[in-house]
């Protein structure tokens, strides 16, 4: 077998080298549009956006970006919220423990209220999917993953995006037992084994296992960043590649810590300590560029013999080659919204034709209270049309409660 050398793991290859930063980032936007307006939609010109430095740059690109990476249509979104009898549900109380411990997962300085009804929106996001897929099991850390795609693509599309990862690459994740989800770990140590046998034989001395890379699995890091940038920078990355990459990027973190981990006491209990405090400050385009490299020189068919402990296939794995052919013949979003209202045209012609009538209302629209009720209905029209991700510029509620509603109706 050829050796993986660690110079390879220089992640150059993925950061495009520049004289000016600026221009550079204008031609990236224009690159991303273009493969947005393109038909069929460009993907793979999306998927590489989301491998070279900053990723899809902003959140306005994101909600756009994200839900074509999945092969979701915006003008067709087939799940709503619903409250009749989450209550009911075998998870609801778990999951509303979950998301009332989620505080430090929404940005800093969002008043209360706010963040009340987001978190609401949580509950009903995670327990819609789970009421949909009865076949999956929710396991906690699922909240993480789903706050931040409410943060950024709001309530409706976040269902979407949240459905389509439970069925592909969060399913080993939600098997009844942590199977499948430890399999995936044991990809670990076979992958730093590669790159440098020193070090893996330092933590097999340890006897460190694997658990201290759990959360970084199952969340996609989300629970332990503390810079919500940073969590964006990895779900670009992540909802673009294969469902190991995870993984690999957790072997690439180990892989860069060497040292610290070599200067360390060889016991479980210390090495253990120093790895699963991930550090905040990681150089994350060097680490993407390596997960790259490490991925395509020892993809997961290749190690698959040394870490095959139990017979069950991983249904993520088995199922992506197919998922991902399925998002390349997607129509941009412009046709897709011109169809939308050709359809809805032809619905109102039709039900005016058979003497239905489609009215405002009675009150003429006239609905905003004031006070928490104006604030409490305004944050709930944000969150499902463009993303809660505008409350961490926002200073107070009232500030921009009015500008707001006055666009979005």
């Amino acid at each position: 077998m050829k050796r993986f050398k660690r110079k390879k793991l220089s992640g150059t290859n993925h950061v495009p080298v520049t004289r000016d930063v600026d221009c550079g980032k204008q031609q990236k936007l224009v690159e991303i549009h273009q493969a947005l307006n393109s038909d069929p939609v460009d993907i793979e010109t999306l998927r590489r956006a989301t491998t070279t430095k900053g990723g899809l740059l902003t959140n306005e690109l994101r909600r756009k970006v994200w839900p074509k990476l999945l092969n979701i249509n915006a003008y067709d979104l087939p799940y709503k919220p619903g409250k009749d009898g989450r209550e009911n549900h075998k998870d609801y109380n778990q999951v509303v423990l979950d998301v009332s411990r989620s505080m430090k997962r929404f940005p800093k300085g969002m008043p209360p209220p706010e963040r009340a009804v987001l978190q609401e929106q949580l509950v009903d996001i995670i327990l819609e999917v789970l009421r949909c897929n009865p076949q999956l099991n929710y396991y906690q850390g699922y909240h993480d993953v789903a706050v931040t795609l409410l943060l950024v693509v709001g309530e409706r599309m976040a269902i979407a995006m949240l459905h389509t990862l439970s069925k592909y690459h969060l399913r080993d994740f939600m098997d009844p037992t942590m199977d499948s989800t430890k399999h995936i770990l044991n990809y670990l140590m076979p992958l730093v084994e590669e790159v440098d046998k020193e070090l893996h034989d330092f933590l097999i001395r340890a006897e460190v296992g694997t658990i201290f890379a759990l959360s970084w699995l199952i969340t996609w890091y989300g629970h332990v960043l503390s810079e919500f940038k940073h969590t964006l920078r990895l779900y670009d990355f992540f909802l673009a590649s294969h469902p190991m990459m995870p993984i690999y990027l957790a072997a690439t973190i180990v892989l860069h810590r060497e040292k610290e981990v070599k200067q360390t006491e060889c016991d479980m209990a210390m090495v253990h300590h120093l790895l699963s405090r991930i550090p905040q400050d990681l150089p994350y385009e060097l680490l993407i560029g390596q997960s790259q490299d490490l991925f395509q020189c020892y993809p997961p068919a290749l190690l698959a013999k040394r870490v095959a402990m139990h017979p069950r296939k991983s249904l993520s794995i088995s199922t992506f080659k197919a998922f991902q052919l399925s998002t390349l013949q997607q129509r941009p979003d412009s046709v897709l919204q011109r169809l939308t209202k050709a359809q809805t045209s032809t619905t109102s012609k039709r039900a005016r034709q058979s003497g239905l009538d489609v009215a405002l209302p009675e009150d003429g629209g006239q609905r905003w209270g004031k006070g928490s009720r104006m604030v409490k209905m305004a944050v709930w029209g944000l969150s499902a049309t463009l993303g809660a991700a505008v409350f961490a510029v926002a200073q107070t509620a009232m500030d921009w409660v009015p500008d707001v509603v006055q666009q979005l109706f």
